[in-house]
């Protein structure tokens, strides 16, 4: 059975997670918190990033990318097709929002919300600064509205079929949605298709997560939010 070395905020973690979900792929999993450095998670991978795959002939897998190129190669041998589109042009504007996810949501709100909201809390004196708070609020306001144009239009969020995109952005805002993040009154396209991931089996353990000393906001884990 492989392993994940994850962080249960960590979209990317959430990314790998759900995929594995998604394949029945059984997948054991050990915490560890990143920003803390600690030998065992330098030893694995120095850069001390997440997530971190551990496969069933104890190669461990380092990053996102490769964890996700391992997963498709591997798992979906023994299921009926996969989260990645067989023609050319569905895959480019796949992996183009893919990219959007894991690059440009992830490093203009995610993960200063994430490094403010939940790292912070294990740094002596440190505490959340709230210019960086607004400015990654006003990020994702802005995201949100390009992902309701794009849904309003879609069935998924890159064409007609459900793909690894839906699963790369369901990550990222079920970790901003359990910090209370999301205003969903202003994003019903999105709360729509949201509303269909979050109904998926592949999405009971994440919604079944907890931090410590923070709970999730009101509704993280109801379907009918």
């Amino acid at each position: 059975m492989p392993t994940l070395v994850h962080h249960p905020l960590d979209p990317a973690s959430r990314l790998i997670r759900l995929m594995c979900a998604e394949y029945g792929v059984p997948l054991d999993v050990e915490e560890i918190k990143p920003w803390l450095r600690e030998p065992h998670l330098l030893d694995l991978n120095p850069a001390a990033t997440l997530p971190i795959l551990v496969t069933d002939e104890d190669v461990p897998i380092i990053g996102i990318l490769a964890s996700i190129h391992v997963v498709e190669d591997i798992y979906t041998l023994e299921t009926v097709g996969g989260l990645v589109p067989t023609h050319p042009l569905d895959r480019a504007e796949m992996w183009r929002l893919v990219e959007w996810m894991l690059v440009k949501l992830n490093d203009e709100v995610t993960r200063y919300l994430v490094e403010e909201k939940i790292a912070k809390r294990d740094l002596k004196g440190a505490t959340p600064e709230p210019s960086v708070l607004r400015a990654a609020k006003a990020n994702l306001a802005e995201h949100m509205l390009y992902f309701n144009w794009l849904l309003a239009s879609r069935k998924w969020l890159a064409g007609d079929e459900m793909t690894l995109a839906d699963f790369a952005l369901a990550a990222h805002l079920s970790t901003l949605d359990y910090m209370g993040d999301i205003d969903w009154a202003k994003a019903a396209e999105t709360r729509d298709w949201y509303s269909r991931l979050k109904s998926r089996p592949a999405f009971r353990t994440l919604l079944n997560d907890r931090v410590v000393a923070m709970p999730p906001s009101k509704g993280y884990a109801d379907l009918d939010f």
